[in-house]
């Protein structure tokens, strides 16, 4: 089993655990219920300079532990007053320490969209998101079918969320086209692969293939400055940053010093 599969099969057990104490009916109303998504495409679309997604991260599987974060609200303020365009959350409880409950915080403390970064792949998972807050949902490609990608797709869709969908090659950024993305990411980190191969030219060779009217934004491999303008440089519209902003120390002037460019 790849890293992938095994992250996206850890996720879907912990939603169907979550599922036994709180029904499908139930998160469906409290989503329903919930105040309107923001509108994500709007504050990300393509500006004069660079947007960031600055995100809410305590480890990796590639990294270990990178950050405490008692205080994911106090962290995600931080990245607004920084100039953040969004917040991302990772909520994934096994490798990355998240959970629904920093979304929620987070979704309280701010006034910019928030990102669900997860491994999704049911339906109960994008109801919670948008039950949780979350205005954006993550949809990785390569672990999805392409039938169950445009059902999730459709389903935030209609929920009012945007869905911001993962790809890691031309073919993938193919499909996330076929099923009506508006918001495409490429991930340097290919979390498919047995090593979580990092390719950092990735986004300049692919960036291309993703057409006009469609928000560009690139993920991973950002810890300098000259990172956020090596994708700038190539086409992106907005850069998903998350390592480089929870280890500095400074959080507010390290996203200063990146959309400076």
């Amino acid at each position: 089993m790849s890293i992938l599969a095994d992250l996206t099969a850890g996720s879907v057990a912990d939603a169907n655990a979550r599922k036994e104490r709180r029904s499908k009916a139930e998160v469906e109303k409290a989503a329903l219920e919930q105040t309107p998504a923001l509108d994500a495409l709007e504050l990300l679309a393509p500006a004069e300079r660079v947007k960031i997604i600055a995100e809410v991260k305590r480890a990796s599987p590639s990294r270990g532990d990178l950050s405490e974060i008692s205080d994911p609200a106090q962290l995600a303020v931080s990245y607004e007053t920084g100039g953040a365009s969004a917040i991302s959350v990772l909520t994934e409880q096994r490798k990355f320490k998240g959970s629904l409950a920093d979304l929620e915080a987070v979704r309280a403390a701010v006034s910019i969209p928030v990102l669900r970064k997860d491994f999704m792949a049911t339906e109960y998972q994008i109801l919670e998101a948008r039950a949780a807050g979350a205005d954006i949902v993550l949809l990785i490609v390569a672990a999805l079918s392409q039938k169950k990608l445009a059902e999730l797709h459709q389903l935030a869709r209609e929920l009012g969320m945007t869905a911001l969908v993962e790809t890691h090659s031309e073919d993938e950024i193919d499909r996330a086209l076929e099923v009506g993305a508006q918001l495409v990411g490429v991930n340097a980190r290919d979390l498919d692969s047995a090593d979580f191969t990092l390719d950092k030219d990735l986004f300049g060779r692919v960036a291309d293939r993703i057409p006009a009217g469609v928000i560009r934004v690139a993920e991973s491999a950002v810890l300098k400055r000259k990172d956020v303008a090596r994708y700038r440089e190539a086409g992106a519209d907005v850069v998903l940053v998350g390592e480089a902003l929870v280890t500095d120390g400074d959080p507010i002037r390290t996203l200063e010093k990146f959309l400076s460019v």
